[in-house]
């Protein structure tokens, strides 16, 4: 294999006021890239992820994962002395990431209008729980609550039982990826015509666009979606079936995987059944059909119900735990899983990027800074120098120290 080049984003410079998740994970993915990313934060005890458990040697366990391959400061950025440092910044940044309320970063004199006049190639994101205009923008917006908003919780669960979210905080993250890839979208076309430009993404939107199914059906019929479990909305048999030891998940809906699958469990009778000869067949006849399946599955354990499907060439998968998960023997031998070193955990066990380069592979290097850690070399390297940059320092080094002690 021929050397490795430099990562995909080297050389571009990412200024991050992030909280929590969706500003923070759309940065780690710039990191990850090879972006600098510049973490901003307010001296005062830092970034509330810093103080969200579990804890270990009083540093934040999930802060050191999901601020990977960044670099710490601490502004006050209520103070003309952070206001003029972040400005400084911004006048030789690529980038800035913020997910503030909407009209935060304005009220501060530290928005997109501000900071493009003295750097017009600056690409300025920011992301919020509604967006930055219409009627609900300036109520605030948790990831659950564009959950529910967005419409993923009415379809998320079984029918005639309570709502769920879905387990992991989903349009977050979406939001967050949606702000990377308008990032580099926005950095792709800077090349042509030498502008920057201002992002403006939301968790409900980034949510909705999740409903691509739950669209078709509505907009063709003005059907609406509902909770299905497990089940897929217009394929079957396409969930999670019983096994005498738990489950198992199945996506027998093709014709090509329902005769395989009918023919590795022995339900060979099912493929004469008028009421299954086609896919709308099936999914019109759900109910006896899985029971029909259950009925087999039942009598066999999950490894069994695997093999054969496996041997027969039929999707198929268990439900892992995480405690499965990050010990899973595929992702060890693809190497999913690294160790970012940290000044004072060690090493730090991080999730992989799923971005995989043939040449210019995601960056694999520090786990999340400690608070302020980057702050004489950052403001240095911005210029500031003598009493100036001793001032600039000190503003924040009590309240970062005392913050290392917590």
């Amino acid at each position: 294999m021929s050397e490795a080049m430099p990562a995909p984003l080297n050389g571009v410079t990412v200024l991050e006021v992030g909280v929590f998740m969706a500003g923070p994970f759309a940065t780690m993915q710039l990191a990850d890239l090879g972006a600098r990313v510049i973490k901003i934060e307010n001296p005062d005890g830092g970034e509330q992820t810093r103080a969200t458990g579990p804890m270990i040697d009083g540093e934040s366990s999930p802060f050191a994962r999901l601020n990977r391959n960044k670099e710490s400061i601490t502004l006050n950025l209520k103070s003309n002395e952070g206001k003029a440092a972040f400005k400084k910044l911004a006048l030789t940044a690529d980038v800035v990431v913020e997910n503030l309320r909407p009209g935060a970063m304005r009220r501060l004199g530290l928005g997109y209008d501000d900071l493009s006049v003295d750097n017009p190639s600056l690409v300025y994101a920011s992301a919020s729980g509604w967006g930055q205009d219409g009627p609900l923008s300036n109520l605030a917006g948790l990831d659950i609550m564009a959950q529910a908003r967005s419409g993923l919780m009415s379809i998320t669960g079984y029918p005639n039982l309570p709502p769920v979210k879905i387990g992991v905080p989903i349009c977050d993250l979406t939001t967050a990826l949606y702000v990377s890839l308008a990032i580099t979208a926005a950095l792709h076309e800077r090349n042509n015509s030498g502008k920057g430009q201002y992002i403006d993404v939301s968790l409900m939107e980034s949510g909705v666009s999740f409903a691509v199914w739950e669209a078709g059906a509505y907009f063709a019929n003005g059907t609406v979606g509902g909770r299905h479990g497990s089940a897929h909305q217009n394929q079957a048999p396409y969930q999670a079936v019983v096994t005498k030891d738990g489950f198992v998940t199945i996506g027998a809906n093709t014709p090509r995987n329902w005769t395989a699958f009918c023919n590795a469990l022995g339900l060979t009778e099912l493929l004469d059944d008028p009421r299954y000869a086609g896919t709308y067949d099936r999914l019109q006849n759900r109910t006896p059909l899985i029971q029909s399946i259950e009925q087999r599955t039942g009598e066999l354990t999950t490894d069994e119900v695997m093999d054969l499907l496996n041997e027969a060439g039929v999707p198929a998968a268990p439900i892992s735990d995480f405690g499965e998960v990050f010990t899973d023997e595929h992702l060890q031998a693809r190497e999913f899983f690294w160790d970012g070193e940290h000044p004072k955990l060690g090493k730090v066990r991080q999730l992989g990027s799923p971005m995989r380069f043939s040449r210019t592979p995601a960056v694999r290097r520090a786990a999340g800074p400690m608070l302020g850690s980057s702050n004489r070399e950052v403001f240095a390297a911005a210029g500031y120098e003598g009493e100036e940059l001793e001032a600039l320092l000190a503003e924040g080094k009590a309240d970062t120290e005392k913050a290392g002690e917590k």
